[in-house]
């Protein structure tokens, strides 16, 4: 029996929020029935969501020129084992602490009594969705003003220059970059003094989604869309023409673009780039903050 090109795109609709709502719901259930570590099952959504959606593209790719070659993969691993292994730990160690703790300081200055924290399953999604929304409030106006100003442009650029949507493109960020990625969570989380379930919710449905939102697959976006960040939406972001790119700015939430006119519901575009549109070697992606203006400008 053929099944209609309609009932297709319903189809794909449901992998990605099925995938992301899953996982952010067996980290709290863990963190309230003791039945894992919650900070095991957010390690093992981080390592195993990138090599389950890579096979995936490689099944059912929404574009086949976006197929990564094996040279290609190798170059993304790299890109994904040295943002697991150093730079989020690196960051985590050195620079959330400190900074989570004067946002703490300020929640103290200020009296604040009002927590993100739940005595229930539900009351944890429920806090949790509500930091996720806050957070991206922030990242959404960072992300807005780093296409906005050359000089914030050149720790996000990096991201940019990428000729193919895949899943092995999500971690493809300088490592200056990760002070931006750092700020909003450590504000918010800091600020409102959340609970570890909390975090631990924000952080798997975090790391869940931005996998699927940079993938090589038919994803459609349906209800989920309305709210959240999907595959078609980003793609839109990293088009190489520039009016294209200057839309879709939620990672996670698109909730920020509708309220603030930079939506785009496009979905297909022709080509994913920046500047020139043409691949740069390793040396140049992490040379891209100290390039002189023109040169940055003609890449």
């Amino acid at each position: 029996m053929r099944i209609s090109e309609h009932t297709k795109n319903w189809l794909w609709t449901i992998p990605q929020p099925a995938f992301v709502l899953l996982c952010t719901c067996l980290v709290v259930s863990a963190s309230f029935h003791s039945w894992a570590d919650p900070w095991f099952l957010v390690t093992l959504i981080m390592w195993l969501s990138s090599p389950l959606i890579f096979a995936l593209e490689r099944l059912s790719p929404q574009r086949k020129d976006w197929l990564l070659n094996w040279s290609e993969v190798l170059r993304d691993s790299f890109w994904i084992l040295t943002t697991f292994l150093f730079w989020i730990p690196f960051y985590s160690q050195y620079y959330d602490g400190p900074l989570g703790e004067f946002f703490g300081n300020i929640r103290a200055s200020l009296g604040i009594s009002w927590r993100l924290e739940a005595s229930t399953f539900i009351g944890v999604l429920f806090m949790g969705f509500l930091a996720v929304i806050g957070i991206e409030f922030i990242n959404y106006w960072l992300h807005r003003l780093q296409h906005r100003f050359l000089f914030l442009w050149r720790i996000h650029a990096t991201h940019h220059h990428i000729t193919k949507m895949s899943v092995g493109r999500t971690h493809r960020a300088h490592p200056l970059e990760f002070i931006s990625l750092n700020l909003s969570p450590a504000i918010i989380l800091s600020l409102f003094a959340a609970s570890g379930d909390v975090v631990a919710m924000f952080v798997a449905f975090k790391v869940a989604s931005v996998h699927w939102v940079h993938s090589n697959l038919p994803l459609r976006s349906g209800i989920y869309g309305w709210i959240f960040t999907t595959a078609p939406l980003h793609k839109v972001h990293h088009s190489l023409d520039f009016d294209e790119s200057n839309k879709n700015y939620g990672c996670v939430v698109i909730l920020w673009d509708r309220v603030f006119g930079t939506f785009s519901g496009k979905g297909e575009i022709d080509q994913v780039g920046s500047g020139t549109g043409e691949a740069l070697p390793l040396w140049k992606l992490y040379a891209i903050p100290f390039l002189p203006n023109k040169q940055l400008r003609d890449l």
